[in-house]
Parts: C-alpha cells; sequence; structure tokens
C-alpha cells in the first residue's frame, strides 16, 4: 500500500500540475471516441498501450477480455457498453486479447474450477472459442477475441450503430513480451 500512496503523492506533485489543462478540461467534459475491452490484467494497461491520454479511453476490464452475449437484467458489463455508444457516442470499439492469458491458459488446460466456482462461471462467456480444439494459446485467444466480438455485436446498441454505419469494431491481441499488438480481420 505504501508505493501506492507514494504514487499518488508523486501525481499530485509532479503530474498533476503538469497537465492541470487537461484536467480542468476534463472535469467538465467526456468525450471518447474508443472504448477499450480489455482483460483485468495488471501486465496490459489500454492507456500505455495505446499511448492515450486521461479522458481518451473509455475502458472495460474483465477476466480474459469476456463480453457476455446481451441477456436482459442487470449486468454491469453491458451497462457499460451502452453508456459508451449510446451515451458517449463512441466511434470505435477494441476487444483486446492478451499473450499469456491467464483466462485462456486455464481453458486450454481444461483446469478445474471447483475452488473457484465465480470464475469458472465467468469463463463460459468465451463460448465458442472455450470449446475450439485449438491446440495452441495463441489460437485460442485469437478465438477468443473473435467470440468476444461476436458477444458484443448481440448488444442492441452496438447493433444499432453497426447498422447504421456509426461503429466500427476491431480485434487486437497485445503481445506482453514484444509489445507488438496484431490487428485481426475486421468485424463483419
Amino acid at each position: 500500500m505504501r508505493d501506492l500512496v507514494e504514487g499518488v503523492e508523486r501525481f499530485q506533485r509532479d503530474v498533476f500540475p503538469a497537465k492541470a489543462d487537461l484536467f480542468a478540461r476534463l472535469a467538465t467534459t467526456h468525450r471518447p471516441q474508443t472504448l477499450f475491452i480489455g482483460c483485468s490484467d495488471a501486465r496490459v494497461v489500454p492507456e500505455l498501450i495505446t499511448q492515450r491520454e486521461p479522458g481518451e479511453l473509455f475502458v472495460i476490464r474483465t477476466a480474459g477480455n469476456l463480453v457476455p452475449a446481451h441477456t436482459p437484467g442487470p449486468d454491469g458489463v453491458a451497462a457499460s457498453i451502452e453508456y459508451a455508444v449510446a451515451v458517449l457516442g463512441v466511434r470505435d470499439i477494441v476487444v483486446c486479447g492478451h499473450s499469456a492469458c491467464g483466462a485462456m491458459t486455464a481453458l486450454a488446460g481444461g483446469d478445474d474450477f471447483s475452488a473457484v466456482p465465480a470464475v469458472g462461471r465467468w469463463l463460459r462467456h468465451a463460448g465458442a472459442a472455450a470449446g475450439s480444439t485449438a491446440d495452441r494459446l495463441d489460437t485460442l485467444i485469437r478465438d477468443n477475441v473473435t467470440a468476444q466480438l461476436a458477444n458484443l455485436a448481440t448488444h442492441p446498441p452496438v447493433a444499432h450503430a453497426l447498422a447504421a454505419g456509426a461503429l466500427t469494431l476491431h480485434g487486437w491481441v497485445y503481445d506482453i513480451p514484444t509489445g507488438t499488438v496484431e490487428r485481426l480481420a475486421p468485424a463483419a
């Protein structure tokens, strides 16, 4: 915790004053153009990878960068997607998987989730990717990004914006050891 407190102190002393104009503007304006859906993994930092400033990305982070297909009822991921598309008017959505993903590694290995049942239930959202016969982790990671793009398109605000030509979906895979980002074929 001490490291976090020291980080806040450095932010308040060094970063905030240097970006005071940006933060003053952000206090009254929230207009990101991109929704970035990535993994909760601490090694995957969307703003660092894309070199964006505060306020430029609307970010959802979930284990395995999973996006449950739309269903009625309360859902924090669905609410965030709806807000980003219908209220903020984002023009692009990126679903970003990554190398060495723990969630995909667990699925590929057929791990037993009995000790972590919530994790097991969550990973069911990998859908078709989890059931694939991919024998290589990197293939499963790519298949999962594709599956999540398909799930994303089931959300009514996304489907509406896609039909209107107001939104584009993108699939990315970030490679941690090289820093490269592979852009998958555009979603249909």
